[in-house]
């Protein structure tokens, strides 16, 4: 059972979103946040898997409340609500940690998967949409001074992180590169921690930040 904690200023917005969530089976609402001060502490107290979590919230917004949910270690994993795909501050969310986005109009059964998505850390959320977020807001990558973070990576490695890169799902991958499932999940913990990130939101990011990828058509940058 995937717990979910709704954090938006709108109460409508709020009610509707608990119509679709308690119509599931696997997935129960455990509370509601007006604010993002809220969200956090209710997020903690309610051992909330999943946090909805509203940008433009007055009070605390959902960036600042993402921010510091995510950098005290918290469990939960955070999936930003917003009414345009392409909200300045949601790249400022995903680089701080939260799991994916999905629009507030977005059908009810996209919405569904993404929260599974989130709970289960498997694949990025709105895959087409996060991509074009990422590429808008990121500038090409000037040369590093620092150490490449993808070096240690094998070549098998560097074929599965460009598709976590397109967004594709664990099975996707295994079917492109003809392996199974629980191997490219093996090959995505390993990227993980050879690259010292979080999740896959993250990896995407430094993939691009660090010039891995170009954005625009998502190869490497060799």
């Amino acid at each position: 059972m995937t717990r979910v904690l709704i954090a938006d200023d709108e109460a409508l917005m709020r009610s509707g979103l608990r119509m679709i969530l308690e119509a599931q089976s696997d997935i129960e609402v455990v509370g509601e946040a007006e604010d993002g001060a809220e969200a956090i502490l209710l997020a903690r107290e309610l051992a909330a898997d999943v946090v909805l979590m509203d940008i433009r919230m007055q009070g605390m917004d959902g960036l600042e409340a993402t921010r510091r949910l995510l950098a005290s270690q918290d469990s939960a994993r955070v999936l930003i609500l917003t009414t345009f795909d392409l909200d300045e501050y949601v790249f400022e969310a995903l680089k701080a940690g939260a799991n994916g986005f999905i629009l507030k109009t977005a059908p009810a059964d996209e919405l569904i998967r993404a929260i599974r998505s989130a709970a289960t850390g498997d694949a990025l959320v709105s895959p087409a949409i996060t991509r074009r977020l990422i590429e808008a807001y990121i500038r090409k990558p000037t040369p590093r001074t620092t150490p490449d973070p993808f070096a240690w990576l094998t070549d098998r490695e560097r074929d599965v992180l460009r598709l976590v890169t397109q967004g594709l799902s664990n099975a996707e991958i295994a079917e492109q590169l003809f392996l199974s499932q629980a191997t490219v999940k093996t090959h995505v913990n390993r990227i993980l921690s050879k690259i010292h990130v979080r999740d896959r939101v993250q990896a995407v990011v430094l993939a691009y930040e660090s010039g891995f990828v170009v954005p625009g058509n998502g190869q490497p940058d060799t």
